[in-house]
């Protein structure tokens, strides 16, 4: 993240008359490529490029929504992609089939939506700088690599960092909650005879503590592990499991920025903490862990001085803390995807 800060030359040290000379002879076409640079950067920058972005991972969610769609009305596990020919053989001759996919799109993309304007409406509060938000159309599992904001502005104060850092997660939790509600209350338990019944190499989804809790209420007597969830259900699942990783204390990461504005220099310890616990979570629950792993050493687990480091954030701030934490809790499965 760049501080805006243009390098300052101290006096004489001007640079010889050899070097303008050069400079001044030097081919035009530097000039062009930078040309071209600057208008890609700003339509990188523009509101309809974001728009284009966000078009099309409605349109990827869209096709992974109609297929969890289809499953379901099957019995069938959400990511049970056995009879992905027939659908996409289906959905090329009847594009209104995607129409399906509608409660999944639009539950996850809300999710992601709130989560990133939390963010940004928070910088806009502080007069940080900030992009609109990212999102990343792909051909995975969920149609979507997620969504980001780009920070271009230093942070000032821990509290500007603590509110900055907590309002995405529990903006997107605020939204998870009444979803999760709604799709567990529409899942349905899967009959003894099709349990174990699934074709093999079927993706199964880990329970959060969160889907736990609300399949004993709404569905007693019925194992969480038994329950067949619906289209809705499944978004506020990648919801969750969004929040749960945006919130793991190390680096730059949401929680990284909550527990660096809490406990300042101790963020290190906290961070390499994680580190070392991911690597056997990765080799016992879920291989993914160990993919964490190595990001959060390529984007480093340090993270950057405020400018001006207040005494205390206040006790507010530290309520909330204990709540992220309870939202952590809650969203986190140590084994969110295994095959069966």
């Amino acid at each position: 993240m760049s501080d805006g800060l243009s390098p300052v030359r101290p006096s004489g040290l001007e640079p010889p008359s050899f070097c303008a000379v050069y400079m001044v002879g030097a081919p035009p076409v530097p000039q062009a490529r930078s040309r071209w640079r600057r208008l890609l950067g700003r339509w990188l920058t523009s509101l309809p490029f974001h728009l284009l972005l966000f078009l099309s991972t409605v349109a990827t969610t869209l096709f992974v929504g109609a297929h969890i769609a289809g499953n379901y009305a099957l019995g069938l596990e959400p990511f049970d992609w056995e009879l992905s020919g027939s659908f996409l053989t289906g959905a090329w001759h009847q594009p209104a089939r995607l129409l399906l996919g509608l409660p999944f799109s639009f539950t996850l993309l809300s999710i992601l939506l709130a989560h990133e304007l939390g963010h940004y409406f928070t910088c806009r509060y502080y007069g940080i700088r900030a992009s609109y938000p990212y999102f990343i159309p792909a051909p995975t599992l969920i149609g979507t690599m997620g969504a980001f904001i780009q920070i271009k502005s230093p942070f000032v104060t821990r509290r500007a960092l603590f509110d900055v850092g907590i309002s995405g997660p529990l903006a997107g939790f605020v939204l998870a909650v009444p979803a999760l509600v709604v799709g567990v209350l529409q899942s349905k338990p899967i009959p003894g005879p099709m349990l174990g019944a699934t074709t093999g190499g079927t993706i199964m989804l880990g329970t959060p503590l969160a889907i736990t809790l609300l399949a004993h209420w709404f569905h007693p007597g019925v194992h969480p592990n038994a329950l067949l969830l619906s289209p809705v259900a499944c978004a506020a699942w990648v919801g969750l499991f969004a929040t749960a990783l945006n919130l793991l204390p190390a680096g730059q990461l949401d929680g990284g920025h909550i527990v660096y504005a809490l406990f300042g220099s101790k963020h290190k310890a906290v961070s390499r903490g994680l580190w070392l616990a991911l690597v056997p979570l990765g080799i016992f629950c879920w291989k993914g862990w160990i993919i964490w792993a190595v990001l959060l050493l390529l984007i480093r687990l340090r993270h950057p001085a405020v400018l001006y480091a207040e005494e205390s954030i206040g006790r507010r701030r530290k309520v909330l803390a204990a709540i992220a934490l309870a939202v952590f809790l809650l969203s986190f499965v140590p084994t969110p995807f295994a095959v069966r």
